[in-house]
């Protein structure tokens, strides 16, 4: 029953992926579809990074209060009318409504998804949220082949909107949560943490180099051909997936703080080869290591605040998404038009701070005193 769970978990991640990984294939095209500038269609994507991220903390509230098939299948109907409304749009705020709301659904869905490994995964939980949250690059890996060598952005989002409205309610109607639950604390116990808060600035800062080139390599890339394009758009939702289920498997194993530590100096060195002109290695590298951020950050929030109300926490800890949506592709994509450099420059800060946020949040004053030699990576 529990490997079921993550296999539908895994099923509806890749689905999922395509608002997010399948946006550089989408952005042109709904640039030309509709008529619009780069900034207008930019918006689109922080609009999906605010309700998908807004909404996931409530969403998780009810589906740890009543179980995650009734707001997993509400979800459901969203998610697909995003894509079937977006594809019959007839203007720009047309489709900002429809892919707002598409985004509330595919938050919630992306939340269940997660926390069915987060909550029946303990001992092995990274490598478990990891497995899942593979199919968020395996599903838009696959489908931007083909997306990549459309003309228009109506065809293809009104069949994987269809696509979704007949599979997601029937895989959602499988699912549950453990009834024997774990202990941990509420969302509103948590925000009084300021632990948690340092994490949350450090997962914002940290998301900068992922989001950006999920919102930008369409214009990133410059005169490339459709053929490379379709490549690079491929490559690089693979390699976040592929590498989820691998981190996870080592931060099992040498602790969720310094796998989440090691993404971050990676992060940084691919942000340095972005600044240097190297686009390629920097998707290698970005595309790699940044993919499996959000889900070992998910999992740290498990392994530190409990799994009662885990759907709920990272729900809230996920609207840190919705920042790093607006850094990364609005204030992004603005910079850039100004400066290149400069704009690279300035997600190259984010994740040196990110790095300095989370070493921040491994400090504990009264734990020190009484165990002044005790390594800072144990988390009580």
């Amino acid at each position: 029953m529990k490997k079921g769970f993550l296999v539908i978990g895994i099923l509806i991640m890749s689905m999922n992926s395509l608002y997010q990984y399948s946006w550089n294939v989408f952005e042109p095209l709904l640039k030309s579809g509709l008529g619009v500038t780069l900034v207008q269609v930019q918006v689109g994507f922080t609009l999906f990074a605010i309700f998908s991220t807004g909404f996931q903390g409530i969403g998780g509230y009810f589906a740890d209060k009543n179980g995650p098939r009734n707001i997993g299948i509400l979800s459901s109907m969203l998610s697909a009318a995003g894509f079937i409304g977006t594809s019959f749009s007839p203007n720009l705020a047309a489709f900002y409504i429809f892919w707002s709301l598409g985004s509330i659904g595919e938050g919630i869905l992306y939340g269940i998804a997660t926390n069915l490994a987060v909550k029946w995964f303990k001992e092995n939980r990274g490598l478990a949220v990891g497995f899942v949250s593979f199919g968020f690059g395996l599903g838009a890996a696959v489908a931007n082949v083909f997306l990549a060598m459309s003309r228009s952005f109506r065809e293809p989002m009104l069949i994987i909107g269809l696509s979704e409205l007949v599979l997601f309610p029937i895989l959602i109607s499988f699912v549950k949560y453990p009834q024997a639950q774990t202990t941990g604390n509420k969302p509103s116990r948590n925000l009084k943490n300021r632990k948690f808060w340092i994490l949350y600035v450090s997962f914002v800062l940290g998301a900068m180099p992922l989001i950006v080139l999920s919102s930008s390599i369409g214009f990133l890339g410059g005169r490339i051909s459709t053929f490379e394009f379709a490549i690079i758009v491929s490559l690089f939702p693979l390699l976040s997936g592929v590498s989820r289920p691998i981190l996870g498997f080592v931060s099992d194993r040498i602790g969720r703080i310094r796998m989440v530590f090691i993404i971050n100096i990676f992060l940084m060195a691919g942000t340095l080869l972005l600044l240097s002109g190297f686009l390629i290695e920097s998707i290698i590298l970005i595309g790699f290591f940044g993919g499996s951020m959000i889900s070992q950050y998910m999992s740290l929030i498990g392994d530190l605040f409990g799994t009662r109300f885990s759907t709920s926490n990272n729900g809230v800890f996920y609207t840190g998404k919705a920042i790093s949506g607006f850094m990364g592709s609005t204030i992004f994509a603005a910079l850039f038009a100004v400066n290149k450099s400069e704009s690279f420059l300035f997600v190259l800060i984010c994740i040196m701070l990110a790095i300095v946020f989370l070493a921040l949040s491994t400090y504990d004053k009264q734990h020190r005193k009484e165990n002044p030699i005790e390594n800072i990576y144990n988390f009580p």
